[in-house]
């Protein structure tokens, strides 16, 4: 599969919830065919997150202590985001996020925690179900071109996909919003 029109999300991958009051927190495993360092580049430069991730900084994401602006996609606003750790090529945290890198074999174990708001923690789950397939194939050298936003939004997949995840997570879908 090479083509975005030929992308298709999958079903479901089992996705971890930890609920505490109005955030909750996802938790993404995917299993790599590639190097820790191969991976740590693609979640921490810049030009490499244009191509597969739901946001854009402005600098690279490599060095604890470095500031950058953040924007995610479909929002026009920024925010300053710190990297509070960055332990190349294991251990990455800025913002709500933290990512870890395990070596698995010849591959990686990636483990990413995101905290979201809950009244769209099945959307969020869905979509970096998307950017991680996108990510996975970029790596491979299969580039199907940027899937976030209103472009995951739009794909045959979506709601289905996001059906999967909020009953997953033991919630409803309710005008676009999570009841839970």
């Amino acid at each position: 599969m090479t083509g975005r029109e030929e992308y298709d999300p999958g079903p479901a991958h089992e996705v971890e919830v930890r609920k505490d009051g109005e955030k909750w927190t996802l938790i993404l495993v995917r299993e790599l065919r590639h190097a820790p360092e191969k991976v740590w580049e693609a979640i921490t430069d810049p030009a490499h997150l244009r191509e597969w991730a739901p946001f854009q900084v402005d600098g690279n994401l490599g060095r604890a202590g470095t500031t950058v602006n953040l924007g995610w996609t479909g929002t026009p606003q920024t925010y300053e985001t710190k990297v509070t750790r960055a332990e190349a090529p294991h251990l990455l945290e800025y913002g709500d996020m933290r990512w870890e890198l395990d070596p698995l074999g010849g591959g990686t174990r990636l483990t990413l925690w995101h905290s979201i708001d809950r009244r769209f923690v099945s959307w969020g789950a869905a979509g970096w179900h998307i950017c991680l397939d996108v990510l996975e194939r970029l790596l491979a050298g299969e580039v199907i071109g940027f899937i976030a936003g209103a472009a995951a939004m739009n794909l045959p997949g979506w709601q289905r996909l996001v059906g999967e995840y909020a009953k997953q997570f033991g919630s409803e879908k309710s005008r676009g919003d999570q009841k839970v």
